[in-house]
């Protein structure tokens, strides 16, 4: 909807793919640049499984002065390194994600909804319910109503459990609340990729009551966390591992 009004005035339209690019690479998300987007910026660490780093796609514009002002502003404008070291495995990514792509971002989707299912039904405020939680790698969890510090309460102890995720504010939060948010926000692209399905996020989920829920030991949960992580030691979705089996 936006592109016609923008080509009107002669402005662009930039998408911010940083988080779901593999998604949209897995045919499982919006498809930026065919609905009407000139540019993506995205991560290529994130959804997309490769080295940290970044990536611009633009459309090829009608005049090569337009790529010329692009890469003027990105190169001398904004970037002042390039790290060689990273194309091998950018490329290698980029070579798995045209084999396995498609598979790998259509789990994450699945997990990631059962997950939020799972976190819903173990008496967690999960956002989004109407809308079937999630369309993308992330959950958001409303977790207020637990603690007065809420995320900042929430994310640290579930690091000492072994859980790693992010406080995060939610849209009603004002911004001075960003060291004591509302949220919690989780992303199962990882737990996906090293093999993990619908039924390991029910384990994950009551992982996570354990400790915000039933306030057991962080210490006590993390040893059931790490004894439930090692069964899961070959990446996926890859060159090496294929795809993974359901048992």
């Amino acid at each position: 909807e936006l592109a016609p009004v923008a080509k009107e005035v002669g402005a662009y339209v930039m998408y911010d793919g940083a988080h779901v690019l593999g998604l949209i690479a897995g045919k499982q998300f919006q498809d930026p640049l065919r609905e009407g987007a000139d540019i993506i910026t995205a991560s290529t660490h994130k959804t997309f499984p490769g080295p940290q780093g970044g990536v611009i796609i633009y459309k090829r514009f009608g005049e090569t002065e337009e790529i010329a002002k692009l890469q003027w502003a990105i190169f001398p404008g904004v970037l002042s390194n390039h790290h060689l070291h990273h194309m091998a495995g950018k490329t290698l990514t980029a070579a798995e994600m045209l084999e396995y792509g498609e598979k790998y971002a259509e789990q994450i989707v699945k997990n990631a909804k059962a997950l939020a299912e799972a976190l819903a039904e173990e008496g967690f405020k999960v956002i989004g319910e109407d809308k079937g939680y999630t369309e993308s790698h992330q959950v958001i969890v409303d977790v207020s109503d637990l603690h007065p510090a809420a995320g900042g309460w929430a994310a640290p102890l579930l690091e000492e459990a072994g859980i790693i995720l992010n406080k995060n504010l939610l849209p009603w939060d004002p911004l001075e609340k960003v060291n004591e948010p509302s949220g919690l926000r989780i992303g199962v692209q990882e737990m996906t990729r090293v093999g993990m399905f619908e039924d390991d996020m029910k384990e994950i989920a009551h992982f996570i009551k354990r400790v915000l829920i039933d306030k057991e030991d962080p210490a006590k949960v993390r040893r059931d966390v790490y004894g439930f992580r090692a069964e899961f030691q070959k990446v996926y979705y890859s060159f090496d591992h294929g795809l993974p089996l359901r048992e």
